[in-house]
């Protein structure tokens, strides 16, 4: 009787030792996300650029040459499509801002595409009130209409989609030659959407800012 519990307590012990050593932890998740974000900009030609030369070249990217900006203290790396028409959302001053946008996935495929109110849900532009406090932006998706929060119930903007607000311009087009920003970026988790954060995954963004009314 003894030698069967004995048989008994050790096949269980093997058992949890085997599902500890499936289980995923979170660092080899975080390894997962670095080798998805380094695999699309390895297949997507991205010219990763610094700081210091994003700022050498007035915080700008060159389009052309593929190049997006990485920020060190984020992990997020952007694309300036368009500048933008108007002007930049100044310290202390709190706006409505409109959004086009297409989100990937990246952790499943570089064209995974995951939530979008371009290809898809036309009619419910995205609305967010932002505000600059100091240089540090804050802000909410309204809940009447927000793709993004009916899809993750979550009002909070991730902090990804404000990065580009210090660099672009909010405004109105009022002539055939006034553009709209528009940038890309790669969200990590930590500065992502709340599935994502909670997931491990990083995003590819397309997004277009525009001043609401």
């Amino acid at each position: 009787m003894k030698t069967l519990k004995f048989l008994a307590l050790t096949l269980i012990a093997i058992v949890a030792l085997a599902s500890c050593s499936d289980s995923e932890t979170y660092a080899d998740m975080k390894k997962k996300e670095r080798s998805a974000i380094n695999r699309y900009i390895a297949n997507q030609k991205i010219n990763v650029i610094s700081e210091d030369v994003f700022n050498a070249q007035n915080q700008t990217t060159n389009v052309d040459k593929n190049e997006w900006v990485l920020f060190d203290g984020t992990g997020v790396y952007m694309q300036i499509v368009r500048e933008g028409c108007g002007k930049k959302l100044e310290s202390g001053k709190t706006e409505k801002i409109l959004c086009r946008f297409n989100e990937y996935n990246i952790l499943e495929s570089d064209s995974s595409l995951q939530c979008s109110n371009i290809y898809s849900y036309l009619w419910e532009v995205e609305k967010m009130t932002v505000k600059n406090t100091s240089g540090t932006f804050s802000g909410t998706f309204d809940k009447e209409s927000s793709l993004m929060y009916t899809t993750y119930s979550s009002a909070a903007v991730p902090s990804g989609w404000l990065v580009p607000l210090t660099y672009i311009k909010l405004g109105i087009p009022a002539s055939a030659t006034d553009e709209i920003a528009k940038v890309k970026l790669i969200v990590p988790h930590s500065m992502g959407q709340s599935n994502a954060s909670q997931n491990v995954y990083p995003c590819m963004y397309e997004i277009t800012y525009q001043l609401g009314r």
